[in-house]
């Protein structure tokens, strides 16, 4: 079987305090909140992005494409992160609870494969393991941001945005948008 290998964005929406949601809430409610946070943000991607994995609280997507484009992923984010929201705070009013989660997002560009194993089709390649170990920066001081990392940056076709205010640069990793921080795209 031949391996391709193709370039693409690599997107990963993650819950922050996930775990401690996990544990201080009663199995089934949390499910169901994770559920229905899971689907929000699917149904958000309107199909841009293929589904390789959805792990616990994050979602794996990908999409290959030589020319990427900040100002269409970013606009995809807010899209994402108001429906994230608006569907907390349903949420939280009809479960009578206060749903502490916020989400980030990792995105990330490079050269990747894919294989199947049965039904499933995994990605692999040094790009997927860069993207989860972004994940884990260190740096983001607010739970609810964006990370563009410098590849993708370097390969998108607009790499900044006029919106953007006041980034936070890192160097050696790319750029960290917070939301709270920025003025909302018009969309499209």
């Amino acid at each position: 079987m031949k391996t391709t290998i193709q370039e693409g964005i690599i997107l990963i929406p993650d819950f922050s305090g996930f775990t401690e949601f996990v544990f201080n809430t009663k199995l089934y409610t949390g499910e169901y909140i994770v559920r229905q946070l899971l689907s929000t943000l699917i149904d958000e991607n309107n199909q841009y992005f293929e589904i390789s994995e959805i792990e616990g609280d994050a979602i794996l997507f990908y999409r290959y494409d030589e020319n990427p484009s900040y100002q269409s992923i970013s606009t995809m984010l807010w899209k994402m992160r108001s429906a994230f929201n608006r569907k907390i705070e349903e949420l939280s009013k009809s479960l009578s609870t206060k749903i502490d989660l916020a989400l980030k997002f990792i995105v990330h560009y490079g050269s990747f494969s894919q294989y199947s194993i049965g039904n499933f089709r995994k990605l692999y390649g040094k790009t997927i393991v860069e993207a989860h170990q972004l994940l884990k920066n260190g740096v983001a001081e607010q739970p609810s941001y964006a990370l563009f990392s410098n590849s993708f940056l370097e390969s998108s076709k607009n790499k900044e945005s006029d919106f953007n205010k006041d980034p936070l640069r890192l160097p050696e990793v790319g750029v960290i948008h917070y939301f709270e921080n920025l003025n909302q795209p018009i969309f499209e």
